[in-house]
């Protein structure tokens, strides 16, 4: 699947935000102004102004929107929320070639908080996804004590865990490890 480089960039910063959300033992990451700061700035979101209380709730509900589009049953049911998240942002595509990159599309209007960025880029860029028929790439991590997101950019749709030197090897070894048990046991009974 070919992504141009502003739909990339739009869901990695999807994954990220989805990815500061409470998990099992894993505390929630966005809990205060500085932590939205740090993520603002981990994403490099252009013309984000002075970030406040208010654009922390905001940006939680824009996260939690999200997870309802990774979770969604159906390509129906993704495409409403993508198209609720998205109007609701107020889109204003615009062509820009700030910061050495060259000419790509914003769809956040200028001047907007660092929610609707979020919701207009990544509702565009998760739209597009729903378009070319591949929302089956917007997964959660096939470990069992791990929910967490990622789009499976792989050729040929394999990929399983959110990173397969962590929750892959993990799971790989445990796997490993059973099977030296039962063997053992078998032996030895």
């Amino acid at each position: 699947m070919q992504i141009n480089h502003d739909t990339r960039c739009a869901l990695d910063d999807v994954v990220d935000l989805l990815n500061t959300a409470a998990d099992g033992d894993r505390a929630d990451l966005l809990v205060t102004v500085a932590d939205l700061g740090s993520y603002v700035e981990r994403n490099d979101l252009s013309d984000v102004g002075a970030l406040t209380e208010e654009d922390l709730n905001a940006v939680r509900s824009v996260r939690e929107r999200f997870s309802r589009v990774f979770a969604a049953g159906d390509d129906r049911e993704a495409a409403e929320l993508v198209n609720a998240l998205v109007a609701e942002a107020g889109t204003t595509p615009q062509l820009t070639d700030h910061d050495g990159y060259d000419w790509h599309v914003h769809y956040f209007a200028p001047g907007a908080s660092v929610a609707h960025h979020l919701a207009a880029d990544g509702g565009m860029a998760l739209a597009f996804i729903i378009v070319s028929g591949e929302r089956d790439r917007l997964r959660r991590c096939a470990a069992p004590d791990c929910l967490r997101a990622f789009v499976d950019l792989s050729r040929n749709r394999s990929r399983r865990y959110c990173d397969s030197r962590t929750c892959g090897n993990r799971l790989h070894v445990a796997a490993y490890r059973a099977r030296q048990r039962e063997s053992t046991e078998a032996t030895q009974g």
